[in-house]
Order: structure tokens, then C-alpha cells, then sequence
């Protein structure tokens, strides 16, 4: 059974992981086709590990591409074959700042409690 890639959506409805995905369709359109190529990748089990995603501890993952800047977006496992993508990223260096992975927790954190069952 494949999975569901989903976004996480804040209480208002903003959805950041698609404003970073629209913003890097305008600025780079290959990294934005390989991103989106990893997010269709990742409904397949055999793809969540590396070289394609790696973990990164609490739950959260990154889906990884490598050009230019680095391109990440970051997310977690849920009930029901489920990925929810909380927070995309670029950067120049390997490491994700712990801002970053802040977000992606406090978001991820979000969601868990709106989602309780």
C-alpha cells in the first residue's frame, strides 16, 4: 500500500510548504521538478531512506535534493500511511539550522494536537 504525502495547513489555512514550493517554481524550476519528484517518490516505502530522505531524530524527516542549494522539506510519519510536509528549506551547507528544525517541530507539534483522534 503506497503512501499519502500531504501539507500541513495552519489553523487559518496558509500552507507553507506550497508557498515554498510556488516560490521555488519561479526561482529554480529544475530543483522545483526534482522536489516534487521526491514527494511523489516518497509514497514508496523503499524511498524513505537515504540517499532520497533521511532521518533527523523527533519524528522528522528530510526529503533531500542536492544542487546549486541544497533543497529540503521537512516532515513525519502519521497513522495510516500518511507523510505530512511541515517546512521547506534551502541552504549552502549540509546542516539544517536549529531554527529550521524548530519550525518543523512546533508545526509537526501543531498538527498532532488539531489531529488528535
Amino acid at each position: 500500500m503506497d503512501f499519502i504525502v500531504e501539507f500541513y495547513e495552519t489553523e487559518s489555512g496558509n500552507c507553507p510548504v506550497r508557498d515554498f514550493l510556488d516560490k521555488l517554481k519561479v526561482s529554480d524550476p529544475d530543483d522545483f521538478a526534482a522536489v516534487l519528484a521526491g514527494l511523489a517518490k516518497l509514497r514508496i516505502r523503499q524511498y524513505h531512506r537515504e540517499p532520497l530522505s533521511k532521518a533527523l531524530g523527533d519524528g522528522l524527516f528530510e526529503l533531500r535534493h542536492v544542487g546549486k542549494l541544497n533543497t529540503r522539506v521537512l516532515w513525519f510519519f502519521e497513522k495510516g500511511q500518511r507523510i505530512i510536509a511541515v517546512h521547506g528549506i534551502r541552504n549552502k551547507g549540509q546542516a539544517i539550522q536549529r531554527q529550521d528544525l524548530a519550525t518543523a517541530a512546533e508545526r509537526m507539534n501543531n498538527w498532532l494536537q488539531r489531529n488528535k483522534p
